[in-house]
């Protein structure tokens, strides 16, 4: 059940190879062995992009790629970081002084934030000290959401080294908010699926309140994951938190419009219940109130009737203030529609009609053309990749993750799978050398996996 705690698993390590090389790094590293492991998996979001901070429910699965950290609680008050990449430094810090810092999302900086929302949600006055190496599959900036699994895995880490239990749901809540401390405003998608993920389905995922349903996708189709090799890191560019903002200022506008309280109203979610009318409905009414054309600062002031400073004061976020145009309608009617699509692929996964593989993949590819013209968070590279997987012989393809670089999903018939992976290949990455060298690790055939979990050793 999801609201239980994650599970521990006793396992024998000598069945599992990966395990066994962890601890035997482990010990040559800090001398002792490790007391227990920990997992958080990756995520492939099939449909619902930059929508789970307006609000709407999403539909994510869990892949096999993961964050895997071994831990020794220790007596001194320190944490020591180590990771299996070399280009990764270790790092150590007192655990009572944690500083994050926002200017560099270095990978430290995210184990920080799993560990210090647990330490803050408990009141540790007092924390555990622990020795840490870490190894991760997940191709780092690839829009698969390896730095949320390791602030999941980092907070379930803390929960179990200090003696502490709480939901899956409870921690999904709490990494979501303590991922904020490096700076990105994101909406708990990637973690809620981190620790409610089961293998062998997708879940669609709600929020306010947290809740995720079983999806069956269906049989015939194989997802593949394919990286672009543009590394986008959420944390490092503005691009993300501006289209947060977007979101936030077209709520406004449009609550104003409606005579709601705009001054309440933050996700454009709260403009659809309010008024409580359907999603095409709120489709019908961003058509009517705001237009195409960017929104200048003093326009919007004029719209809200507020002056200038309390634009800056009391709704754009510190990273914005700089900011002088903003695209209200473009972002409203992406969500809007996404959050429909998501709706209507939930809607034929419960129902299997003949042609469900059909209406999905089109799905996927209406959800592209608009993360691409209307929320504008593609790439060249992302749109050429999802073309050469449409020719390929894909049903259906798109973005998945943040966007401006990192992965494609694409659903693709089992029987054509083989054929797929060697056009792919042949067509994307073999005709660049750079990419070729990374390809192993760029292209796969995945399944929905199991969500977070610790293994002692048996």
């Amino acid at each position: 059940m999801a609201g239980d705690s994650p599970s521990a698993l006793p396992v024998q390590l000598v069945e599992q190879p990966r395990l066994q090389k962890l601890k035997e790094m482990f010990i040559s590293k800090f001398g002792t062995a490790p007391k227990f492991y920990a997992r958080a998996p990756g995520r492939v979001n099939l449909i619902g992009e930059h929508i789970d901070y307006c609000g709407y429910a999403v539909l994510p699965m869990a892949i096999e790629q993961d964050i895997l950290i071994a831990v020794e609680p220790v007596q001194t008050q320190v944490v020591q970081l180590a990771n299996t990449n070399s280009s990764y430094l270790d790092f150590s810090t007192s655990v009572n002084n944690i500083q994050i810092n926002k200017t560099k999302p270095q990978w430290h900086n995210y184990f920080l934030c799993g560990l210090k929302g647990i330490q803050e949600h408990f009141g540790l006055n007092n924390p555990t000290g622990m020795n840490c190496l870490l190894d991760g599959t997940i191709p780092p900036s690839s829009g698969l959401s390896s730095s949320s699994a390791l602030v999941c895995c980092a907070g379930l880490v803390t929960l179990r080294a200090n003696g502490k239990t709480l939901s899956k749901v409870e921690l999904a809540e709490i990494c979501t908010k303590s991922e904020r401390y490096i700076g990105t405003e994101g909406g708990g998608m990637d973690q809620s699926i981190s620790f409610l993920a089961e293998e062998g389905t997708a879940k669609l995922i709600e929020f306010s309140p947290l809740r995720a349903t079983d999806v069956r996708l269906p049989s015939g189709a194989t997802f593949v994951i394919a990286n672009s090799c543009v590394e986008m890191n959420k944390a490092a560019t503005s691009h993300y938190n501006i289209r947060v903002m977007e979101c936030r200022l077209a709520t406004k506008l449009l609550s104003k419009s409606k005579g709601l309280e705009w001054r309440k109203m933050l996700r454009l979610h709260d403009v659809q219940t309010k008024l409580g009318v359907s999603l095409e409905e709120m489709l019908t009414i961003v058509e009517e109130v705001l237009h195409p054309e960017p929104y200048s600062t003093e326009e919007i002031c004029k719209c809200l009737g507020i002056s200038l400073e309390e634009l800056r004061s009391q709704i754009l976020s510190q990273n914005m203030q700089d900011v002088s145009t903003f695209k209200l309608y473009q972002r409203a009617k992406h969500v809007y529609s996404e959050a429909a699509r998501v709706l209507e692929f939930q809607k034929i996964c419960s129902e299997a009609p003949a042609n469900a593989l059909q209406l999905l993949g089109e799905l996927m590819k209406q959800s592209h053309i608009s993360c691409r013209e209307m929320y504008e968070c593609s790439c060249p590279e992302l749109d050429r990749l999802v073309d050469i997987c449409l020719q390929s012989g894909a049903i259906g393809s798109r973005l998945t993750g943040a966007g401006w670089g990192g992965c494609t999903v694409s659903m693709v018939p089992t029987d054509k799978l083989n054929t797929f992976l060697k056009n792919i290949k042949k067509a994307y990455y073999q005709m660049d050398g750079q990419r070729l060298a990374v390809e192993n690790n760029s292209l796969f055939a995945t399944k929905p996996g199991r969500g977070a979990l610790v293994f002692v050793e048996a």
